[in-house]
């Protein structure tokens, strides 16, 4: 009752105040900011108290003080802030890559590849032949030419098969847990991040030879795409190098050296035209590898990671628009509950290859589900490739996304207790990552 008399008094605040404040130059944003973080804050406590994730309360936050509810937080108030975002991304995505060392990846690697493949591969398929069998039902798909219509279908599949690094860390530092669920749902996610940004842009590739853009607006070319990877490697390599000569030789003031590396990461990658998601956990990897002192510096990172949480998923959810969600959700579920049942059968059969254990073989898939910031960005570069009839499939991604973005952290919750109740939450070692440790 107290967190929402709290949450009660911020809301009457915030609209007394807004209209002083929308005067000034910034003063919506930083009005916006602060609001939204308390709010957001308050929101995932209340969850935590019913027995929810507070990522979900994170997220019901953003949508309900959003600028398509309540409209406490103005869609110009959320695009000023698109660069905390961005930021958020970054140091989620260093702390990601942070969190594998090369030892571990070494001796669980072929492990977690096994389920990987079979786990991508069953979901791209389940995913792509219901696609394809209800195209019929699918406006811009309707009536299309085979070859065309399997273009678009195999552009939807790529990218629906994605999972969310930013989710899985969140859960593991609400959670502290290290046990073997933990660690290979981490790992598979760190890996399918870069194995699925290579499939979408061959895929993309493929598509367009079978269905070409057209209009002035055709999008990116291949050579983008593939630099946007391989460059984002290369540049994240550059980066890790000159953090570990960091620690080497300076190591001071790690806190405030976490947060510069993940500013300049974002400027660096946007100047590059790089994946910044890649970008900095190819530097998270590198200088927790190649340096005595990477884990100080993980450790720095993680000791602001709560707020970061706080403010990445609210503003996610504040861009969910439920009118432009709800009249897709009779094409979008159906596609949810096929994409997530692909998932548990590949993990399992990936699973009983990899001969990991019960435990990780009937509770891994539950983390797989959620998606977020990957996703997001490759169906806009879907619309972007494809102006016409890319933008509905793209805004079927969304949906489809802002709902597994609400199940699955539920479902990954579950499985962490599952964890607990079964083995204890600190156990033998698993395959790589090491999670981050409770943030608050």
């Amino acid at each position: 009752m107290r967190r929402i008399v709290i949450l009660a008094l911020l809301l009457v605040g915030m609209r007394l105040i807004l209209p002083l404040g929308s005067q000034g130059q910034g003063s919506e944003t930083l009005l916006s900011f602060g609001f939204l973080i308390l709010a957001a804050h308050t929101v995932g406590e209340i969850s935590a108290a019913a027995g929810l994730p507070k990522i979900v309360g994170y997220l019901l936050a953003g949508v309900l003080f959003g600028p398509h509810v309540l409209g406490t937080v103005t869609a110009h108030g959320t695009a000023q802030l698109s660069p905390v975002s961005d930021l958020a991304i970054a140091l989620i995505a260093f702390l990601a890559g942070a969190e594998l060392r090369w030892s571990e990846v070494k001796e669980h690697g072929v492990a977690l590849g096994k389920i990987m493949v079979l786990e991508l591969s069953t979901a791209f398929v389940a995913v792509g032949a219901l696609l394809f069998v209800a195209r019929d039902f699918i406006p811009p798909l309707r009536g299309l030419p085979v070859e065309e219509a399997l273009a678009f279908v195999l552009l939807f599949a790529s990218v629906a098969i994605v999972h969310s690094p930013a989710v899985t860390l969140a859960l593991l530092s609400e959670t502290g847990d290290r046990g073997p669920i933990a660690r290979t749902t981490l790992g598979i996610v760190l890996l399918a991040d870069v194995a699925v940004v290579l499939l979408f842009s061959g895929v993309l590739a493929v598509a367009r030879s079978m269905a070409p853009p057209s209009g002035p607006e055709a999008g990116m070319s291949l050579g983008a795409v593939v630099w946007e990877i391989a460059g984002a490697l290369l540049i994240g390599a550059v980066i890790g190098a000159a953090i570990a000569s960091y620690l080497r030789f300076v190591g001071r003031e790690l806190v405030l050296f976490a947060v510069l590396v993940a500013f300049f990461g974002v400027e660096i990658a946007r100047i590059a035209h790089v994946e910044l998601l890649l970008t900095l956990l190819m530097a998270g990897f590198l200088a927790e590898n190649l340096s005595e002192h990477g884990e100080e510096l993980r450790q720095a990172a993680n000791r602001s990671a709560a707020p970061v949480f706080v403010i990445f998923f609210a503003l996610s959810g504040a861009k969910i628009d439920l009118m432009e969600v709800a009249p897709l959700l009779p094409l979008v579920l159906p596609i949810a509950v096929v994409r997530a049942a692909g998932i548990w059968g590949g993990v399992r059969m990936g699973a009983r290859w990899a001969g990991v254990s019960s435990l990780e073989r009937d509770h891994v898939w539950m983390g797989l589900v959620s998606q977020a910031g990957v996703a997001i960005g490759l169906a806009a570069i879907l619309a972007e490739a494809y102006p016409t009839r890319g933008s509905y499939i793209a805004g079927m991604l969304l949906a489809l996304i802002a709902v597994n973005e609400s199940v699955g952290p539920i479902l990954f919750r579950r499985a962490l207790a599952a964890e607990d109740a079964g083995t204890g939450s600190a156990t033998t070692a698993g395959p790589p990552g090491r999670t981050a440790s409770r943030a608050g």
